[in-house]
């Protein structure tokens, strides 16, 4: 199964319109990372959350090579498909 990104456009807010390398596409909404604290107080600056790059080695979303959210976790939130079974708890 692929999860990883390969592009990423900004479409306001805290949402980004994602395209996986399989195909699939769809859009987060990373607005809920603003209540987990710690790195991600720094999603607080709109355009720190705006300053995101594909990382095409890690085949996920970074920002500044500090933060980067698991591929799968994305592929999860855009498609509404469920995690995989290793990363349920």
């Amino acid at each position: 199964m692929s999860y990883d990104v390969v592009s990423a456009i900004y479409e306001g807010n805290y949402r980004l319109a994602l395209t996986f390398d399989n195909g699939k596409k769809g859009v987060v909404d990373f607005s809920e990372y603003l209540l987990k604290g710690g790195i991600f107080d720094r999603f607080k600056d709109i355009d720190f959350f705006k300053g995101f790059s594909v990382n095409d080695e890690l085949g996920t979303l970074t920002w500044q090579d500090d933060i980067d959210v698991a591929p799968e976790t994305l592929y999860s939130k855009a498609t509404s498909d469920p995690l995989p079974e290793w990363m349920e708890f």
